[in-house]
């Protein structure tokens, strides 16, 4: 059984990729300090309380594990904050990050997943988005995540590290079961934004503009379910272990839903009205973002499994029964 150390496994969407890692007969270790995870979403045997800033634990753990390759998914993800307070983002996304790689080098590491993001494409010159679209981040978020990508190109040139990183579009719902789901400090994704308002969390939802060049005026996003999402990086895994090059993946449905659209399938899902309001736009943020998953499925085999219906519905049935 392979040992895999998932950083930030008691996120969201680390959670959801290392239980997938167990049923699949791997054996995750989870490394998280719990900033933004939650203990209760933990799906190992083997969990550790730690920072990746910490070289003499992550040291200890490699020296005492024998660690076949690391999931990286500890990043801080909250776009407003990172233009508010990029210094977290830099020191966290990027510094933390070079501290953990320069420890698998240490050890003699060598097998890296990475928890990218669409946000290094900036604003669309084209959709569907393929893995070939200039990269030009319009916020920290971005940036620290662009930032990485290069560092990861360099050290597999330089020390032979091999990586598959894979650029999310919006994640979306819960595990089947409801067993794990979304529990954010701040929630900004839309979907439990809405469902918060049927549970009365919320008041309102704000829509953000409906003049955009859309077919009802509203922003298209492409939104993958998160049990999709983790089945992709158990294929990268299984991909770079067998000794594949390094990559750049793009993780996406292919298929494009507005704001209102969102709304609708909430309502359909749940048989309640959404309470909605017209807001002015957000500064940056582009009609349309849709991945185009073409080269996923040649080189992962990926096909999504969850439509949005199912996607919403694994979401409430999580916001209703949630733990944490």
């Amino acid at each position: 059984m392979k040992n895999i150390l998932v950083v930030g496994g008691a996120g969201f969407i680390g959670s959801h990729a290392a239980r997938d890692l167990k049923e699949a007969g791997f054996n995750p270790i989870i490394f998280d300090n719990l900033s933004e995870g939650h203990r209760e979403s933990v799906c190992a045997n083997d969990f550790i309380h730690g920072d990746i800033e910490d070289s003499n634990l992550l040291n200890q753990v490699f020296n005492e594990k024998k660690i076949e390759a690391v999931m990286h998914f500890s990043a801080y993800a909250y776009v407003g904050e990172s233009v508010e307070n990029p210094e977290k983002y830099y020191r966290n996304n990027v510094t933390a990050t070079l501290n953990l790689l320069s420890c698998m080098l240490k050890n003699k590491i060598k097998n890296f997943i990475f928890s990218s993001s669409c946000a290094t494409y900036g604003i669309p010159s084209y959709v569907p988005i393929d893995e070939k679209h200039p990269q030009n981040p319009i916020n920290p978020y971005g940036n620290t995540k662009l930032m990485i990508e290069k560092i990861l190109s360099d050290y597999s040139h330089a020390y032979g590290l091999k990586y598959i990183a894979l650029r999310y579009f919006n994640a979306a719902g819960a595990h089947p079961d409801s067993s794990i789901g979304e529990s954010h400090r701040i929630e900004t994704h839309l979907i439990p934004l809405i469902l918060k308002t049927l549970t009365k969390e919320k008041d309102t939802i704000n829509i953000f503009g409906d003049d955009y060049d859309t077919p009802d005026g509203t922003c298209i996003r492409d939104y993958i379910h998160v049990c999709d999402l983790a089945c992709a990086h158990r294929n990268a895994l299984e991909l770079i272990l067998s000794g594949c090059e390094s990559k750049f993946i793009n993780l996406g449905t292919g298929f494009g839903i507005s704001v209102k659209e969102i709304i609708a399938v909430c309502e359909k899902v749940t048989g309640m009205k959404v309470p909605s309001v017209i807001s002015q736009r957000r500064p940056g943020d582009p009609p349309s973002l849709v991945a185009s998953n073409t080269y996923a499925k040649d080189i992962l085999g990926f096909s999504p499994n969850f439509d949005i219906y199912e996607t919403v519905k694994t979401a409430w049935n999580w916001e209703k029964n949630k733990k944490y």
